[in-house]
């Protein structure tokens, strides 16, 4: 099993452009499947059959290992039989009917006003990071975009008179618009901060570092 381990890492890396972190992280998890099937006698991946692959997700589970790595287990052994399949390496997928157990979803946490406004609270007064980052957060609670939207966002996504800025993700495009506390934090960090802060005066993202 190991040659087709390497071979199918090399054809993740090769036709794939998997990350390096992807190679390895399946790497890892189909060398532990090895290892299982080693101690159960079976060293050719011909005689993995869908008894012993579900056996093998029982020892994850009884291991207390969490749904979602289990998961990640299971669909690392899937992809690596797909391959093993496409190649004719093995005759018939016996992954198929192999099932992630299901992953409870848990509610998001949701700060308190008075947490919120703690947070708010954090950065100084002065430094030009803590004025940036001021309205970063008060950016950040008033909309609720992601961060990755919120450095994503260029001068001309920002209407400080019309107090609304413009999100774009995935394709999608959203209006939202900004309460007077956000707009103040804004307008001080743009007129007085940012132009210290950039190197380029053709600079577009909004949040830049010194």
């Amino acid at each position: 099993m190991e040659n087709e381990i390497r071979d199918f890492i090399l054809y993740l890396h090769e036709e794939k452009k998997t990350s390096v972190n992807t190679e390895l992280s399946y790497k890892r998890d189909l060398q532990k499947l090895q290892s299982f099937l080693s101690g159960q006698g079976i060293e050719d991946v011909g005689r993995i059959t869908e008894t012993s692959l579900n056996s093998y997700v029982l020892y994850l589970e009884k291991n207390q290992f969490a749904p979602a790595t289990v998961s990640r287990h299971i669909a690392a052994v899937k992809a690596f039989f797909h391959f093993m399949l496409k190649k004719g390496m093995v005759s018939e997928d016996v992954t198929e009917r192999l099932k992630a157990p299901k992953i409870e979803k848990k509610a998001p946490e949701v700060l308190t006003v008075e947490e919120a406004a703690r947070l708010l609270e954090q950065p100084g007064k002065d430094a030009p990071k803590d004025i940036r980052d001021k309205a970063m957060l008060e950016l950040l609670y008033a909309t609720g975009i992601r961060v990755t939207e919120l450095i994503s966002l260029n001068l001309t996504d920002v209407n400080l008179a019309g107090s609304f800025i413009h999100c774009e993700s995935k394709g999608k495009e959203r209006i939202i618009p900004l309460y007077p506390a956000a707009v103040d934090a804004l307008a001080v960090y743009m007129q007085n901060i940012r132009p210290k802060m950039i190197a380029d005066i053709n600079e577009q993202a909004l949040f830049v570092n010194m």
